[in-house]
């Protein structure tokens, strides 16, 4: 073994020792959610549930999970976390409901709360927010960043723990969506695919400042609008129209629209004319 190999060999050796929280089997937390989803919302499971016993084994492993995630705390003090996170099920089912209610009001494609419950991505998205959310409210570690990570990588909506969001709320399509940390939202939002409220700057010494914009009661915001900025307000009953681009404060009432126009043309009047796409 040459001396460069041995240098890099003692380096691993180090870090080994350090005190670093170690890497969970994310399958031990994808079963949680999936287990706590069918106890919130029995027709998502393929077979009759024992709710009571499922909630028992759910709240073990919720245990068991932090108690390999959560080193700076006594085992105590993780039962304690535990209870209170459990203690808030009733009002975080209260809250989902009050979401599904919304998209059923809100899209004339949905027929039912149960296609939204089991279908519907922006659903799913929104609800392992809460959860991960009422976690993070409650102890600092990896477990909130997981979950709503997982809910990215099967919607392709990227919501942060620590945005602060109202009830109801609701995501339509979905895809593409960003929603950063110090977001907030409020009362009977809806979002479309690619919406991004998201920060003016990225600088790390901004870590501890609101970076991101606060949307007001009633707002629609369409597909693909970015909205940028801690001191950006988005007035209440606002509507942005798709493909804006916001870094200052909207009025309440008000309607943004992007200014370029689409030009309609009779295809029989201009077959002399050549046109190119970039």
């Amino acid at each position: 073994m040459n001396t460069e190999t041995n240098r890099f060999s003692n380096t691993l050796h180090e870090n080994q020792n350090k005190n670093w929280v170690r890497a969970i089997d994310s399958t031990k937390i994808i079963n949680w959610i999936d287990d706590l989803f069918k106890i919130l919302f029995p027709e998502k499971a393929l077979e009759t549930i024992q709710i009571e016993l499922l909630l028992d084994q759910n709240k073990a492993n919720f245990i068991a999970i932090l108690s390999e995630i959560v080193k700076d705390k006594t085992a105590n003090e993780i039962l304690d976390d535990a209870e209170s996170f459990y203690t808030t099920l009733p009002d975080l089912y209260h809250s989902m409901q009050k979401d599904a209610q919304a998209i059923l009001d809100t899209d004339p494609a949905a027929d039912c709360i149960q296609e939204i419950i089991n279908s519907y991505p922006g659903f799913f998205a929104i609800e392992v927010y809460r959860i991960a959310n009422a976690i993070a409210s409650r102890t600092s570690c990896l477990l909130p960043r997981i979950l709503t990570e997982y809910a990215h990588s099967k919607t392709g909506i990227d919501i942060h723990p620590s945005a602060t969001i109202d009830v109801p709320f609701m995501i339509d399509h979905g895809t593409g969506i960003v929603i950063g940390e110090t977001t907030t939202i409020g009362k009977h939002v809806s979002i479309y695919q690619g919406v991004t409220l998201g920060a003016l700057q990225v600088e790390k010494n901004m870590q501890e400042k609101k970076r991101h914009p606060t949307v007001e009661d009633h707002v629609i915001i369409y597909a693909n609008a970015t909205i940028l900025g801690g001191s950006t307000i988005i007035g209440n009953h606002s509507i942005v129209g798709g493909n804006t681009f916001i870094t200052k404060s909207v009025n309440p009432y008000s309607f943004v629209m992007q200014s370029n126009k689409n030009t309609v043309l009779n295809q029989q009047e201009t077959k002399d004319i050549n046109f190119f796409s970039i």
